[in-house]
């Protein structure tokens, strides 16, 4: 199956070390579904965001193209692990009742996937799709982080991150416009724990595998210098960005 793939060759370090999406984020979906039959978690990696769902739906289908990444999941008894793209599920038409991409969406060949969520829509079902930007800790320990993200690992991301960075407002979103409201992330991390974050960027990765160095490892002195006491627990934010969308 030919997909972009850029974490399946780290795929426990990308289950341990990424942060969760808000658990405030799936209770107002919750609210705003026509039911809690079933929700659709496309491109759903180590099923991160269908936890978060199993919580409010009855029935959670999590679909990925990387046996890998689904192989590394959480098992919870209302989730269907799939192997499948997000553009060619193997669900039956009309029987999702929210459709929900975490983090994915820019892999996606989106006129295929519009198709398939308008295929798989129930009426009044929904489209939420959400990311998750660069992150801060503090003046000092940005500045490090900033240089390995811009400049050190600067050619090695793909460019679909830059979609990411913009919040995805270049891409299309054809279906009717639902307002949410705003979302805080946040982890509670000490030293180690970010590092392994940083390692889990597909741009460390790839770096790593054509240099022979582990940028993060070059990196962490001067991290562990503006961090302080590395045991210390800190708040690490992202800017967390969704578009909802009501589907005919």
């Amino acid at each position: 199956m030919d997909f972009k793939d850029h974490f399946s060759g780290h795929a426990t370090l990308y289950r341990d070390a990424r942060p969760l999406p808000p658990a405030d984020w799936f209770a107002w979906l919750a609210g705003q579904a026509p039911d809690h039959a079933l929700a659709w978690d496309a491109g759903c990696g180590n099923g991160q965001a269908s936890i978060g769902l199993a919580a409010y739906f009855h029935r959670v289908v999590a679909t990925d193209p990387s046996a890998t990444q689904i192989a590394q999941a959480t098992a919870h008894p209302s989730i269907d692990y799939r192997v499948e793209p997000a553009e060619r599920s193997s669900l039956a038409g009309a029987s999702a009742s929210l459709v929900c991409v975490s983090q994915a969406l820019h892999w996606f060949d989106l006129d295929a996937f519009h198709a398939e969520v308008r295929r798989v829509a129930r009426p009044g079902a929904l489209l939420a799709v959400s990311a998750y930007g660069n992150c801060s800790v503090d003046r000092a320990v940005d500045a490090v982080e900033w240089t390995l993200y811009a400049d050190t690992l600067g050619g090695d991301w793909p460019p679909e991150r830059a979609l990411v960075d913009s919040g995805y407002r270049e891409l299309p979103f054809p279906f009717e416009a639902v307002a949410a409201p705003s979302f805080a992330m946040q982890a509670q991390w000490n030293l180690a724990q970010f590092l392994a974050y940083l390692r889990s960027w597909s741009a460390t990765q790839r770096y790593a595998r054509r240099t022979g160095v582990d940028p993060v490892e070059a990196a962490a002195a001067d991290l562990a210098r503006a961090w302080g006491d590395p045991g210390q627990v800190r708040a690490v934010r992202w800017p967390f960005f969704t578009r909802v969308g009501r589907i005919a």
